[in-house]
């Protein structure tokens, strides 16, 4: 365990998501001198901040340290990132390391270079200033600032104040997977409480119809869990509902989570061809069939395989795969051995995930077992993907990050000319409204003056079943701001 104490309580959050990217393998504790959370950890490797009027120092208890001059005190977004660049050089030459990003721990990078371009910064300017003020990897803030200009041409004509997107989910899955931190519920188990889900998902279609009357949707994204462990007749009456009571006439994408090869089948294809799904995932993660057993697919990769050739059979034209990087005991050639197959396969898009540690998941138990050591990402396995998508025709168009990433790197979305999911931008930039439907989503209203809102669904299907009502008066309360 590493402590980190402070003198004031300032900035706990960021200085522990920073020193926790330098030792993945630690717990980190954040205390304030003279707690007595503090006087207990007497004894364990420390490191300490302190606050003064004329600058900052922080060090490693007797070792080094080092110290910086504010010249603005009462600037909090600059003292900030001088708290963080003097964290971070202390803590990169007490371990050797350098990471990808420097000090950015937030999970939308892209959004920074997004902003310095909206206010006529070029294209060096907004690299220089990644580098600079966040100590990005020269080749991070050349890929944000790439990303940032391709979003800014794929978001044109998305109606920002005037319309909204919509994200139903689907929280069941044919098994929980290892890595997995997400709202999930085996199906096996909820099988006969899946048309009481569908009823309550019903309720709130209705109240969006209302509540966005003379508002135009833009995009539709069905995730979950595995929306696909819905049987035909059940993915029919919901995609039934949302076409009859929503106004379809400018959608200009509508996307489901085939997602696990296990819950595909050419009638469940079928129904969504006939309802108008413009763009499915199916994902694999990896073709690694040791890999699959490992973190608890329970598919093959020949059954992977044999979903994503159903689903060009059934005429989809726009099919993503995930893909993950740093899944326990992948070697280099193992992901080598993947970006292969999916050449292979060629889809449309891929979506390369570096491996996050959730505490919530299963992974965490497995590490205490096993090791962290088992989990290998690195900047070469990053290039193998990136070099595999750039071969099939494919440009990154959105990436996001997510903390206690296997190798501090991040996800990226590649996807050919006019195949790049459009939800996958809208829910990282926060340009527009997105209500989100059913368990353990969370709806985010985007104002006209800049304020971001949430308000969440709870997580427990059956409690969401029962409190539907509350879940749309929460939303209706959002909205109205």
């Amino acid at each position: 365990m590493i402590i980190v104490t402070l003198n004031e309580d300032r900035y706990a959050y960021d200085i522990h998501s920073l020193v926790k990217a330098f030792y993945p393998e630690q717990e980190v504790k954040v205390f304030v001198e003279g707690t007595k959370e503090e006087e207990s950890s007497a004894g364990l490797p420390a490191l300490f901040v302190d606050f003064k009027a004329e600058g900052i120092r922080a060090g490693i208890r007797d070792g080094r340290e080092k110290t910086t001059a504010l010249q603005d005190p009462s600037d909090r977004v600059n003292v900030k990132n001088e708290l963080k660049r003097l964290l971070y050089g202390l803590l990169s030459e007490e371990t050797g390391k350098c990471l990808p990003w420097g000090t950015l721990t937030g999970i939308r990078p892209t959004r920074i270079a997004m902003q310095l371009l909206e206010q006529g910064k070029s294209d060096g300017e907004t690299e220089r200033y990644m580098r600079d003020v966040y100590l990005c990897s020269a080749g991070k803030a050349s890929l944000s600032v790439e990303i940032a200009r391709r979003e800014q041409r794929i978001l044109s004509g998305i109606h920002y104040e005037e319309g909204y997107s919509l994200y139903i989910g689907i929280p069941f899955c044919p098994t929980t997977c290892l890595y997995c931190s997400f709202t999930s519920f085996p199906i096996r188990a909820w099988k006969n409480r899946v048309a009481d889900y569908l009823t309550a998902l019903e309720k709130e279609i209705d109240f969006v119809k209302t509540a966005c009357a003379g508002k135009v949707l833009d995009s539709v994204y069905i995730g979950g869990g595995t929306p696909t462990t819905l049987e035909p007749e059940e993915l029919e009456r919901l995609l039934s509902k949302l076409k009859a009571t929503l106004d379809w006439s400018n959608v200009r994408e509508f996307t489901v989570e085939a997602g696990r090869a296990d819950s595909i089948t050419a009638e469940k294809l079928r129904v969504l061809k006939r309802f108008g799904v413009t763009r499915i995932s199916v994902n694999p993660q990896t073709m690694k069939q040791e890999t699959l057993d490992i973190i608890g697919r329970r598919h093959t990769v020949e059954q992977a395989v044999d979903a994503f050739l159903m689903a060009r059979r059934e005429g989809f034209d726009n099919i993503n795969m995930d893909l993950i990087l740093g899944l326990p005991g992948e070697s280099l050639e193992d992901v080598d051995r993947t970006i292969r197959r999916v050449k292979e396969l060629s889809p449309d898009s891929l979506t390369v995930h570096s491996l996050a540690i959730k505490r919530a998941s299963r992974l965490s138990q497995w590490i205490l077992e096993n090791s962290i050591e088992s989990l290998h990402n690195t900047e070469e396995t990053m290039e193998i993907a990136a070099r595999g998508a750039r071969e099939m025709g494919m440009e990154p168009y959105y990436l996001y990050r997510q903390k206690n990433m296997s190798g501090n790197f991040e996800n990226v979305g590649y996807a050919r000319p006019g195949k790049a999911g459009i939800y996958n931008i809208l829910i990282m930039e926060e340009k527009q409204s997105i209500l989100a439907l059913g368990a353990g989503t969370i709806s985010k209203a985007v104002f006209p003056d800049g304020r971001i809102e949430r308000c969440d669904s709870v997580k427990d299907v059956g409690m969401y079943i029962g409190k539907v009502d509350e879940m749309i008066e929460r939303k209706r309360r959002l909205l109205e701001g």
